[in-house]
């Protein structure tokens, strides 16, 4: 997979979701994974063509659980390389969520308190708008753990404007998949996530479930994505007293 290869679909997200405009400060949420470093480098080498003129920020939530040291560096000289802004937002998260809350599903609490240091490190750094590295089986892994954990359709937007810290999060890679993003990724400098219950998850469950059943339904994932981001919804039940979109008031 080039960088080509990966700039098509995410320029195309880009254009239909009208993510970027002339003057934005974008802070990429570096976990230091395969998705994050692939959404940074693609960002880094679109502005340098894109015609809405914009810069590139990465920011890593330390969560305090003890990143790798040397990896560390190979990040940072990786943003040096791609003409980047660096920032680590140094945080207690994890002694939080571990040893304070000792959380029997730390996952939820964990993610909304990385969001809220990565979206206030944002503002601080003067960023208008935050890109996360979610892809399209993000999407339909979301979808999925809201529909059997919740009983909601539901899943994250391309964009979504957050009110009180006045930025824009934006998902730029949701048209790319996850396999494109591997086979991209295995070149460059991978932070290995120190979380203890990393690949324990109810999304792990869920997707390995989606592999199970992909053996049997091969086009599961995209007729998922597709049912997900097509505008039609086709018979699902509105009661008479809820609004449609026909409504005048």
């Amino acid at each position: 997979m080039t960088i080509q290869e990966i700039l098509s679909p995410l320029r195309r997200a880009i254009d239909d979701y009208k993510m970027i405009k002339t003057g934005d400060n974008i802070a990429v949420g570096l976990s230091g994974g395969k998705d994050s470093l692939t959404l940074l480098t693609a960002l880094a080498a679109l502005r340098r063509f894109y015609p809405e003129k914009f810069e590139v920020t990465a920011i890593t939530v330390d969560t305090g659980l003890d990143f790798d040291k040397v990896e560390v560096e190979a990040l940072k000289d990786y943003c040096r390389k791609l003409n980047v802004v660096y920032h680590i937002e140094k945080t207690e998260i994890g002694k939080v969520v571990f040893e304070y809350r000792k959380e029997e599903n730390p996952c939820s609490l964990c993610a909304n308190m990385r969001r809220g240091a990565l979206n206030g490190a944002a503002v601080s750094l003067g960023c208008n708008k935050v890109a996360l590295g979610h892809h399209a089986d993000d999407l339909v892994e979301t979808f999925m753990l809201s529909l059997m954990y919740e009983g909601r359709l539901s899943t994250f937007a391309p964009v979504t404007h957050l009110e009180r810290a006045n930025i824009d999060v934006i998902r730029p890679m949701i048209y790319l998949k996850e396999r494109d993003i591997s086979g991209f990724a295995k070149d460059l400098p991978i932070l290995h996530n120190p979380c203890p219950v990393n690949h324990k998850t109810k999304r792990e469950y869920v997707k390995d479930l989606l592999k199970d059943i992909r053996k049997e339904v091969p086009c599961l994932p995209t007729n998922l994505f597709n049912a997900i981001t097509h505008p039609e919804r086709i018979n699902l039940p509105v009661k008479p007293t809820d609004k449609t979109p026909t409504d005048k008031n």
